[in-house]
């Protein structure tokens, strides 16, 4: 592919993101509504992963697999939603050139192991289902542990492939991204050289590998109604409702991913919104899927809640004991805090 004009070098310096509207009035309500999702991804998530630390009852292979994914929604909205809320309300929103770079590879390193990540909750939630009997000798804590690390090498693989195709390519105007964060399609459009080929392959990197997984997924979770079925139909009712969170998880996930990347009009504005979902709404409403029908974590993130909030309270009333007692001194040394309750 040869440079147009002759160029061999980028001479791009930065990228300038056309965000989602250019009324005043959208931006600052999409500012106000990605920093409360924000807040509350950051909140849930952090919340699931001290409740599986914390809670002897929830040291297992499921919930290990979960504390993992919490991890990964807890990272993700890091890379493109706070940069949306910063630039919100800038008359010019301006990203470094290797910003930009940065910004890509680490949303596809987050997203490809989110993806295989699903595909272990997955197998997980088979062995527990339709081999109750085998699944403490099967799925183990080591096992979890191995199939997460290679959940991540896999992810840092896809993303380090995407990213040698593109980190080469001669930038010499426009510097323009229609979306609020960089991705590869569109800045591959910015390249000053024929990139048809190369728009092809990350396409069919992307899009194809998330296309197979969620069939994998899919065809997975028939598999297992499928066989619980053929056992009883109480066992049927039972399994779909395990099942139910991981679906939505896996259709919401997906569905904009693939429309996104197959979709074979890339052009068109409605990428930019659906990108919405895998940057701020997935990572929020994974804590609420996996916990609103869950009663062991729900118990224990209820107990965690509490406890935060007696430690915090006890801190409050230590500060304040220690500042009156900088300001008067004590006449009954046996007088107890007043603010103290006992726990």
């Amino acid at each position: 592919m040869e440079p147009k004009g002759g160029e061999n070098h980028s001479v791009v310096a930065e990228f300038v993101l056309l965000g989602l509207s250019d009324s005043w009035s959208m931006q600052l309500l999409f500012i106000v509504l990605f920093s409360v999702f924000y807040v509350a991804t950051v909140l849930g998530n952090t919340l699931i992963m001290l409740a599986v630390v914390a809670d002897p009852r929830l040291h297992s292979p499921m919930y290990f697999l979960l504390a993992n994914l919490s991890f990964i929604d807890f990272c993700a909205p890091f890379i493109a939603a706070t940069k949306m809320i910063s630039d919100a309300l800038k008359d010019t929103k301006v990203i470094s050139f290797g910003g930009c770079f940065t910004q890509m590879f680490f949303i596809h390193f987050f997203g490809g192991s989110e993806m295989v990540l699903l595909v272990v909750m997955a197998y997980d939630r088979y062995v527990a289902i339709c081999r109750p009997l085998h699944y403490m000798a099967t799925v183990t804590l080591p096992l979890c542990a191995w199939l997460v690390v290679a959940a991540w090498a896999i992810g840092l693989v896809h993303s380090v492939i995407q990213l040698v195709f593109v980190v080469d390519l001669p930038f010499c105007g426009p510097n323009e991204v229609d979306s609020f964060y960089c991705d590869f399609p569109r800045v591959i459009q910015l390249a000053c050289t024929d990139t048809y080929l190369l728009e092809f392959v990350v396409t069919a990197n992307s899009g194809l590998i998330s296309m197979v997984i969620f069939l994998l997924l899919i065809f997975s979770y028939i598999f297992i109604l499928v066989s619980v079925r053929q056992r009883s139909s109480f066992g049927l009712s039972k399994a779909f409702s395990t099942l139910s969170a991981h679906i939505s998880v896996v259709v919401l996930l997906f569905g904009p991913c693939i429309f996104v990347y197959i979709w074979p009009f890339p052009n068109l504005a409605v990428d930019k919104y659906l990108a919405i979902f895998d940057a701020v709404i997935i990572p929020f409403l994974n804590p609420l899927i996996y916990t609103i029908r869950n009663k062991d974590m729900k118990v224990a993130m209820m107990k965690l809640t509490i406890l935060l909030g007696r430690t915090g309270k006890s801190a409050r009333a230590s500060c304040s004991s220690r500042a009156r007692g900088r300001q008067t001194p004590l006449t009954h040394g046996g007088d107890k805090d007043p603010t103290w309750e006992p726990h």
